[in-house]
């Protein structure tokens, strides 16, 4: 698709390389959090096949060392691109070395909070990146270290502008040049300022005044979307009732009326009452044309004996593609009818598949960290059919969540809708550690009934980001009815997140979460312990 080079046509934008970073895509979140639209990329994109040209680049992180002999490297051409650089930790340290610079291991190494004294050089351009942000107090700016490495000799034209008492080039900028680094990470909250430096770079130096907003957003896509598709194109999508596809939906919906056909398949593997759930959501609430079409035994016959998570995903985004596919073929077969027989205009093809994909979606399922390994693979980016007929439409595709929770308000969706915890394409197949059955698929839909249920009544749904439970693969003695029992185990998951790409457990109160495991060890037939997730994300996901 199109869609990404029609967005950098609309907004200037930034390119933000990925080296590895844990924090790369906070980058991400503060420039659009400024109105300022970026996308990311591996550092091991050249420029000569960008395809566009971005205003500024933010050169990331990184677990690297820069002289390590497999340390991811940028291309060079970065610095005859003509547009502004600003590199942050391993970013300056990149920059340092490329330009004559040295970098080594240092004996003090900073991790943690630090305090940054900004320096005055009289350097026009220099002086830019902290224009204002000079004095916080008499201690210096507060900010966030990460670093083993330091730079230890400053390269050619470059000189001072920060330093810490042990860093004494915690930031350094070309004379000249709009070349910038920094040791320290401003896209982290604990740098109390970092935000206003990330600012800096892109308003003061890049020179880009903003303007991308869901505001913004919604004409210009519906715009774009009518472009597509043409004035007779139609379009079949996959909604599963999540605020990703419901919020794409109702785009879609907005742009083209009935050329748009909702597909909600049941795989067998949705949540108890799924499918009439999002049939009156959609159809009724929100006027959207929906087909509810029953494959469970399609899908579960293809994930019998599976038991890889991957794999599971995989066999759900193909055979997702092959139902979309045929309901297609239905769909251009009934119109062809009914034109023979009632005469009228004729309808458009059916090219475009809708999908909810966001960008968290890409960023996890395509290895944005360079040499590093993609995390999992999400059904609708990285599991779909080589040979798929049909075309892919995202309009979602570049946004985060909070952007698509603002665009589905904008859309009056009703809050309770635009609310609603994500729920994954692949369903609970991908919450049942093992082999997926009918047997299993009920016992999962049964406690998590009871879990959205006591967390609704205890009033903290709208605190929790997210919450699930899990069908581990192993068997516990129990004692109920005073009888031993070898039943199986469920585990509960619920994290706070801005953004879905890092999150932390949520702290339950004590009462709520006994009167969940009580109930489900009560009301669910073969489960007999409850277990609590207290991993943060990451390691977890």
């Amino acid at each position: 698709m199109a869609s990404t080079q029609q967005i950098h046509d609309l907004y200037d934008s930034v390119l933000i390389l990925d080296f590895g970073s844990q924090y790369s895509h906070l980058i991400t979140r503060r420039c659009r959090e400024l109105g300022v639209y970026c996308e990311m990329q591996p550092c091991t994109t050249k420029m000569k096949d960008l395809g566009w040209k971005p205003k500024g680049i933010i050169l990331s992180g990184s677990p690297y060392s820069v002289y390590d002999e497999d340390a991811p490297r940028v291309d060079p051409a970065v610095f005859d691109f003509g547009v502004p650089v600003f590199g942050i930790c391993y970013g300056l340290q990149e920059i340092a070395q490329l330009n004559g610079g040295k970098v080594g291991a240092h004996t003090h190494r900073e991790y943690g909070f630090a305090r940054v004294t900004v320096k005055k050089t009289g350097h026009e351009m220099a002086d830019r990146l902290f224009d204002g942000l000079e004095c916080e107090d008499e201690g210096g700016m507060q900010v966030w270290m990460s670093h083993g490495d330091q730079l230890q000799s400053l390269p050619e034209d470059f000189i001072q502008i920060a330093h810490t008492p042990t860093s004494p080039w915690t930031a350094i900028a070309h004379k000249s040049k709009p070349i910038f680094g920094v040791q320290f990470h401003p896209e982290v909250s604990h740098s109390t300022r970092g935000k206003e430096v990330i600012g800096s770079f892109v308003k003061n130096v890049c020179g880009i005044k903003g303007g991308w907003s869901m505001d913004s957003f919604i004409p210009r896509e519906i715009a774009r979307i009518r472009e597509i598709c043409g004035e007779k194109g139609q379009v079949i999508g996959a909604v599963s009732g999540g605020v990703d596809s419901t919020v794409a939906a109702k785009l879609m919906h907005e742009a083209i009326g009935d050329r748009f056909h909702a597909i909600m398949v049941d795989n067998g593997v949705l949540r108890q009452n799924e499918g009439a759930q999002v049939h009156k959501m959609l159809s009724e609430d929100l006027g959207v044309n929906l087909t509810v079409i029953d494959a469970s035994d399609l899908f579960l016959g293809r994930l019998k004996g599976v038991l890889d998570p991957e794999q599971k995903r995989k066999i759900i985004g193909n055979t997702f593609i092959e139902v979309f596919e045929a309901e297609a073929a239905k769909i251009e077969a009934a119109a062809e009818k009914e034109l023979q027989e009632k005469g009228g205009e004729a309808k458009g093809k059916i090219e475009w598949l809708l999908q909810g994909t966001l960008y968290p979606d890409v960023i996890e399922s395509i290895s944005f960290k360079g040499p590093s390994a993609t995390i999992k693979t999400h059904h609708n980016v990285g599991g779909l059919l080589a040979n798929m007929k049909l075309k892919l439409i995202e309009p979602l595709r570049e946004l985060f969540k909070d952007e698509v929770r603002a665009l589905g308000r904008l859309l009056d969706i009703p809050a309770h809708l635009v609310g609603r915890h994500p729920f994954p394409g692949p369903g609970l197949a991908i919450r049942i550690l093992g082999e997926v059955t009918r047997e299993q698929v009920a016992i999962l839909q049964a406690a998590d009934v009871i879990y959205i249920e006591e967390i609704r009544k205890a009033g903290l749904y709208d605190n929790i980001s997210q919450a699930f439970v899990a069908l581990l693969p192993i068997q516990a003695v129990g004692v109920q009815g005073d009888k031993r029992t070898y039943d199986q185990v469920v585990a509960l998951r619920a994290v706070q997140t801005e953004d879905f790409m890092t999150a932390d457990w949520f702290v339950f109160p004590p009462e709520v979460m006994r009167r969940i495991s009580s109930r489900i060890t009560n009301e669910v037939n073969g489960v007999n312990r409850v277990v609590y997730d207290v991993t943060s994300k990451p390691p977890g996901t």
